[in-house]
């Protein structure tokens, strides 16, 4: 099998999400990292570059370096598909140079700092006709979509109500640790945006929502807390979502939920039955039905949809977690490069970023307005 030439903008030694990203391209088996910009401290980013094994002529000080550098080389050479795993302000500016340079990309979440920028880069990626990857990992664990695929197919009915949370408890000692804060990247406005909590982890849960459902929020009411006056961003909040006329749902995230490691659940109930699936217990799906017992729905089974069944590669009663998840999108952005068959739902793409960047923007617009609806 030939891979793709692949490099990295950040992520390098000792960064979670960059350990992340190439065991999820390992998983995908569609990849050679080749080299990329690892560390704003050049020195590190070439030690690192030295512990896997690269050629540290492909290791580079900048964007900009990377680009020249990558360019110059001959076409069947130069590293085709970028992931941009650097901290939020950054994804616009680096995005925008390698999609000008026709490089592919696969980036992490949130796209941008605005809904602005991120539908430049909606036009750009339509103009020049190359693949963007956002990791919306979770859309990537074999029981999402067949939830997906059997919401599609009508076997709960018509959709009456959805909502989804996700709790984490993470950020409590550092905000009650008097100047530790100030370390934290997610906290400050010029680095992570406009919000914390639904920057980070409340637009994953309204992800999850649209993918798995098809519907599109038409507009939001949030209610959010800082928690205390000198924290600059909110770090819990609940948000009503109105898709169309008569049916609403919700979406609840926090930061503080003392004791919650990584609880995110989606429910969405129809008219004939309701599924119900959990990321700290990814391997099954509940399917509830009227009148009758509910099931569990797990993967490796022939009674599964082709798209669950693509998506888990270990027989039944071997789990599988985010990593794999992870892996699920880099293969789907390596199908989209190579001109595979495709099926819808493979990877969320820029358009999801701009619907995520509206989501985000609207629904802090809503909390300063007074908790009133705000259209996306």
């Amino acid at each position: 099998m030939i891979r793709m030439k692949w490099g990295m903008i950040g992520g390098g030694k000792g960064a979670f999400i960059g350990g992340a990203h190439r065991i999820a391209a390992k998983i995908a088996n569609r990849y050679e990292l080749l080299g990329g910009v690892f560390d704003v401290d050049f020195k590190k980013a070439k030690e690192f570059a030295q512990e896997e094994d690269l050629d540290l002529n492909r290791v580079y000080p900048d964007i900009d370096s990377f680009i020249n550098g990558e360019i110059s080389r001959p076409a069947d050479e130069r590293i085709q598909v970028v992931s941009i795993v650097t901290p939020n302000f950054l994804h616009f500016e680096h995005a925008k140079k390698l999609l000008d340079n026709n490089f592919h990309v696969i980036c992490e979440k949130p796209v941008t700092l605005t809904s602005a920028e991120a539908l430049e880069l909606e036009a750009l990626v339509q103009e020049k006709q190359l693949v963007f990857c956002l990791t919306h990992t979770y859309t990537g664990y074999p029981m999402v979509r067949e939830m997906k695929s059997r919401i599609s197919a009508g076997a709960i009915g018509e959709i009456q109500r959805v909502e989804a949370q996700y709790l984490q408890g993470w950020i409590n000692p550092i905000i009650h640790g008097g100047d530790a804060k100030l370390a934290v990247w997610r906290l400050d406005p010029k680095v992570s945006g406009i919000s914390s909590c639904m920057g980070d982890i409340g637009v994953h849960a309204f992800n999850m929502i649209e993918y798995t459902t098809g519907l599109e929020t038409q507009a939001v009411l949030a209610v959010l807390s800082n928690l205390k006056p000198d924290n600059p961003l909110d770090l819990d909040g609940n948000v009503m979502l109105r898709f169309k006329e008569n049916l609403t749902g919700m979406v609840m995230a926090s930061q503080i939920a003392t004791g919650e490691e990584n609880n995110l659940q989606i429910s969405i109930y129809g008219t004939k039955g309701a599924f119900h699936w959990e990321q700290e217990n990814p391997n099954e799906l509940k399917m509830f039905h009227e009148g009758g017992p509910y099931e569990v729905i797990k993967p490796g089974y022939d009674y599964l949809s082709s798209f669950a069944q693509e998506s888990h590669v270990l027989p039944p009663g071997h789990p599988e977690g985010i990593y794999e998840a992870f892996g699920n999108l880099y293969k789907g952005a390596a199908k989209a490069i190579n001109g595979e068959k495709m099926v819808a739902g493979q990877f969320p793409g820029i358009s999801d970023g701009v619907r995520g960047m509206r989501f985000i923007e609207s629904v802090v617009q809503s909390n300063k307005d007074g908790n009133i609806w705000i259209a996306l």
